[in-house]
């Protein structure tokens, strides 16, 4: 018989179990989460949250980062599948309150991301789907959501104002159809607001308008308030992060 004191395995991997107490020590929960892919899991959560914080301060919608959002809600799964698997052995109640804490955390971070997509989209849902660039920045499952919430929205319209104004005023998209024939009543985002951007690289002299009477010096890890359509090409190639 093996004289070693008990244990619990995952993946052939033995977790450290106090003989005294049955308890496992703190160093050894620690090292037993490191096969869990905490380091993986810390990475991207510093990913998560920096396109967290873009999305939520950009006028316009980003592009959905599919395999991010991907590798995060597995890891989470995992990092909850094996927490409560050593919940039952382990008696640091403490310590499995920290790592459910950072589990809760990343899923805050996921969700506040996923609603202030949903946001940008229930606010400019005819003006996403009109531009084909800001289409293909969708989900799937954004891009369903987006052609309902339109579907139910033009039918609201229809049944509680426009079937009661003239006909020249029947339509949701223009002011009315005898002064314009472009859809002039579609909301856009202000791609002109002022936004605050922190620069992750030394980009030097930086263009902010066409004629070149206004430029910034862009230095690493510098704050700076500008204008937010000359700067959208940088955060696109994450030159710059919002803040």
């Amino acid at each position: 018989m093996d004289d070693a004191g008990p244990s619990a395995r995952r993946g052939g991997n033995s977790i450290p179990v106090d003989d005294a107490t049955g308890a496992y020590g703190a160093s050894g929960f620690v090292d037993s989460l490191d096969g869990l892919g905490t380091e993986e899991v810390a990475s991207d959560v510093v990913l998560l949250r920096r396109v967290w914080q873009n999305e939520k301060c950009a006028p316009e919608i980003l592009p959905y980062d599919a395999s991010l959002v991907e590798r995060v809600r597995e890891q989470v799964q995992l990092m909850e599948e094996n927490i409560e698997a050593f919940a039952t052995e382990i008696k640091d109640d403490l310590m499995l309150s920290l790592y459910r804490m950072d589990v809760n955390r990343t899923l805050f971070l996921l969700r506040s991301y996923l609603r202030a997509r949903l946001s940008k989209i229930e606010r400019h849902p005819i003006h996403i789907i009109d531009n084909q660039e800001l289409w293909d920045r969708l989900s799937e499952q954004e891009q369903e959501y987006t052609n309902k919430y339109c579907e139910v929205l033009a039918k609201h319209f229809e049944q509680t104002v426009l079937i009661r104004l003239p006909e020249q005023y029947g339509s949701m998209l223009k002011q009315t159809s005898l002064a314009s024939e472009e859809n002039d009543m579609i909301t856009q985002p202000q791609l002109n607001t002022f936004v605050c951007c922190r620069s992750r690289g030394a980009i030097g002299s930086f263009q902010l308008d066409d004629k070149g009477d206004e430029s910034v010096d862009l230095m690493t890890n510098d704050l700076y308030i500008l204008r937010y359509k000359p700067i959208r090409r940088l955060l696109e190639t994450d030159q710059i992060e919002l803040i």
